[in-house]
C-alpha cells in the first residue's frame, strides 16, 4: 500500500545529487516554501512542458520566497542536459534509487496499453518553510498547472505574513 502524503504532514527529508554537481536537500531549505514536482522522465513531451512552465514563473516564485525543485528518477547528467537543452534555471534533483519519489507517495504501478510497469505519477507538492505539506496536487495535467502552484505560493506566503 502507497502512503498518502496529505496537508499538515511532515515533508520527508531528501538530500538528492542536482544538476551541477551539487545536492539540494529538503532540510537545507527549511525557512521557505518549496515547490516540490515530481516528474517522469527528462525531455519527454509534457516533463518538458512542465519544466518549462515552471521555469517561465521563476522571477514570481522567487519574489514569493519559494523554491522550486524537480525531481525523477533520471541522472544528475541527464538532468543537466535537460537544462541545457531547454534553457532552464531551476533545481532538477535526480532520484535513481527511487527512495524519495516512495517516501512521497509518487512511484506507483502505472498502466499503459494493457502494460503494467512502476513510473512516477506526476505530483506537486507544496511544502510550507516549517517543512510541512501545505498542498498536493495528484495525477497533474501540465496545462496551467504551473500558475496554479504559483497562486497556492502567494496565498501561503499571505497566510504567513498575516500570522
Amino acid at each position: 500500500m502507497v502512503k498518502h502524503l496529505g496537508i499538515g504532514d511532515a515533508a520527508p527529508n531528501f538530500e538528492l545529487p542536482a544538476d551541477g554537481e551539487r545536492s539540494v536537500s529538503l532540510s537545507h531549505l527549511r525557512g521557505h516554501p518549496v515547490v516540490l514536482y515530481f516528474y517522469p522522465k527528462d525531455d519527454t513531451s509534457g516533463c518538458t512542458a512542465e519544466a518549462i512552465a515552471f521555469n517561465a514563473l521563476r522571477d514570481k516564485f522567487d519574489a514569493a520566497g519559494a523554491v522550486v525543485v524537480g525531481v525523477s528518477p533520471d541522472s544528475a547528467a541527464s538532468h543537466a542536459k535537460f537544462k541545457r537543452k531547454h534553457d532552464l534555471s531551476l533545481t532538477l534533483a535526480a532520484d535513481e534509487s527511487k527512495a524519495t519519489l516512495e517516501s512521497y507517495g509518487v512511484w506507483r504501478e502505472k498502466s499503459m496499453y494493457g502494460r503494467k510497469y512502476m513510473g512516477v505519477e506526476r505530483t506537486t507538492f507544496l511544502i510550507d518553510a516549517n517543512g510541512r505539506v501545505a498542498r498536493v496536487w495528484r495525477k497533474v495535467k501540465v496545462p496551467g498547472h504551473a500558475a496554479d502552484v504559483l497562486a497556492a505560493t502567494e496565498a501561503l506566503r499571505t497566510a504567513f505574513a498575516n500570522g
